[in-house]
């Protein structure tokens, strides 16, 4: 899972992506797809992903179980929600190269995806779901390449995007202004996606990205 990441304003960011050099297997040998999904606060990103997974089961979409070096909260179980680590366990795999993209939101808070857990969700034929920043989803398809679909979820102005996050009332004003200022700067990101969706009406930009994740899963049909 991703979605604990955007509740934490990122302190600090680190990314460790390695070329396309391990000959990953592309979808025509049987593994499951790569799935990006990114976009500022506020795109409609989430709920567009939970509508693909409970209103089509038939693609069989998982989200990526990402490492955290937080406690578990609540019922959460290692290896479910996430694979919780240590600190000093977290930043040894670092320097041993194991991760995809990783964080630290603040002083030894990390979040990140395991290439070795991607793999194996993917041999399983789970279609893998990245729920990941910019960033995090440029630096996600520079590693798979063609193997993956990188998919920008685009609010329709930024002045649509501030009128949805003053509707959410979960926000000061001043929170609101440091997550347009961040929107701005992801929205430069968006020509390094394959597809770009426009949230501006959410039935169709659910109809949209169906569309294009089906095109992607079924190249030959």
């Amino acid at each position: 899972m991703q979605q604990d990441r955007q509740s934490d304003t990122p302190q600090k960011k680190s990314e460790n992506i390695s070329p396309n050099s391990s000959g990953a297997p592309s979808l025509s040998e049987g593994r499951g797809g790569l799935i990006i999904v990114s976009a500022p606060s506020g795109s409609g990103k989430s709920t567009i992903i939970n509508w693909l997974m409970t209103a089509h089961p038939e693609l069989n979409l998982a989200f990526s179980i990402s490492c955290t070096s937080r406690q578990p909260r609540g019922t959460e179980q290692n290896g479910v929600e996430y694979f919780f680590l240590s600190p000093e366990q977290f930043r040894q795999k670092i320097e041993n190269g194991e991760f995809l993209e990783y964080e630290e939101v603040y002083e030894g808070r990390f979040y990140g995806t395991l290439k070795s857990q991607v793999e194996i969700q993917a041999a399983k034929g789970q279609n893998v779901v990245f729920d990941v920043d910019v960033k995090g989803g440029c630096a996600i398809k520079r590693h798979y390449g063609d193997r993956a679909l990188s998919l920008f979820i685009q609010p329709p102005s930024i002045a649509a995007l501030r009128s949805r996050l003053e509707k959410r009332g979960t926000d000061a004003p001043e929170v609101i202004d440091q997550r347009i200022a961040r929107a701005e700067y992801e929205l430069t990101f968006a020509d390094q996606f394959d597809r770009v969706v426009v949230n501006d009406d959410l039935a169709t930009a659910e109809a949209e990205a169906l569309t294009i994740i089906q095109e992607f899963l079924t190249p030959n049909s």
